[in-house]
């Protein structure tokens, strides 16, 4: 029983002690690098939530990429002026550097 008792606090013991040293390992973030930089994730963010939370947008239907600042908005919603709108609420975010919305079609 107590060999037992010691194999398993062994056991425990070496799972734990690799639970650890493994987190140890992933918190040095300094050679992990982004292919996309952060400004480009805020903006592509901030222009999803402004669509989500502006009327007569279905946000769910415009999809939002970021590249250097040039946002594309894709997809296809209820009308032309709901195409408009969205040009128009994705150009308002801070770093927009242009809008490209040739793949956001209107049903009408």
């Amino acid at each position: 029983m107590k060999q037992q008792l010691c194999a398993m606090a062994f056991g425990i013991a070496l799972v734990c002690g690799g639970v650890s040293t493994s987190f140890a390992a992933d918190t040095d973030m300094s050679a992990a690098k982004s292919e996309q930089p952060v400004t480009d994730t805020w903006i592509t963010t901030k222009v999803k939530s402004e669509l989500a939370t502006t009327d007569g947008i279905s946000s769910m239907d415009i999809a939002v990429t970021t590249k250097n600042g040039l946002v594309t908005l894709s997809g296809q919603v209820n009308s032309k002026a709901q195409v408009q709108k969205a040009v128009a609420v994705a150009k308002a975010v801070k770093g927009v550097q242009k809008v490209d919305s040739a793949a956001l079609s209107s049903r009408d």
